[in-house]
């Protein structure tokens, strides 16, 4: 297997150079394209195919939220990683409501960027600590009824299972390994799941299980 395909979209050279001299240091990661807004990447994916696309969100002509949008619609396969300054919680959650797979603070350090390119393409989302808090604040709000009122599950116990390890963040091959299945019937639990809950993507599967009492947020 190849290197990770990788782009970069941001309006701030410096930063995307700066990047770029991060991720050339692995040998896992190879950069096919770079563009400064959501416009100029919209054109570039017409030839060129990234795994993982690092994006900022606030850029001009067609921002972050913008294009996660078009890309989540368009090439379902790509996953993105959104970069900002921004550390609050309206933009974690739009970003990943659009379809971002993960977030990362502009500030982070190199090792941490390193490790969310590589959870993001193993394992299709990377939750580091404040995005999972931002989710919990985001989905229980201000009113810790609304969970305990729409706690009835269509699930069965082999998937509430699977929706359980799903949100610690285990790969399909962790899970097929501690559930003694194979990676296909894994995978096959995972899209039932997704069509049962009616969640368009991990983020969703989260809010499900959250809402439900099925994971616990303390």
């Amino acid at each position: 297997m190849g290197p990770v395909k990788l782009g970069i979209v941001d309006d701030h050279k410096i930063f995307r150079n700066g990047l770029k001299a991060t991720l050339e240091d692995c040998e896992d990661f190879e950069i096919i394209l770079e563009a400064s807004n959501g416009k100029e990447l919209v054109g570039l994916l017409a030839t060129k195919t990234p795994d993982v696309i690092l994006m900022d969100i606030k850029m001009p002509e067609m921002d972050g939220i913008q294009t996660a949008t078009y890309v989540h619609q368009h090439f379902k396969d790509i996953k993105i990683l959104a970069l900002s300054m921004f550390n609050e919680d309206k933009y974690i959650v739009d970003m990943m409501k659009a379809g971002a797979s993960g977030y990362l603070l502009k500030n982070a350090e190199p090792e941490e960027i390193i490790e969310a390119v590589s959870t993001v393409y193993c394992k299709g989302f990377y939750f580091n600590e404040h995005l999972s808090i931002t989710l919990i604040k985001q989905l229980v709000g201000n009113d810790p009824s609304e969970g305990a009122a729409s706690n009835k599950t269509d699930l069965n116990e082999r998937e509430i299972e699977v929706l359980k390890l799903v949100c610690q963040e285990c790969s399909n091959q962790e899970i097929a390994d501690k559930i003694f299945l194979s990676v296909r019937t894994v995978e096959g639990y995972r899209a039932r799941l997704f069509e049962k809950t009616g969640s368009k993507n991990l983020v969703g599967l989260v809010i499900y299980a959250i809402k439900r009492g099925i994971i616990n947020v303390n």
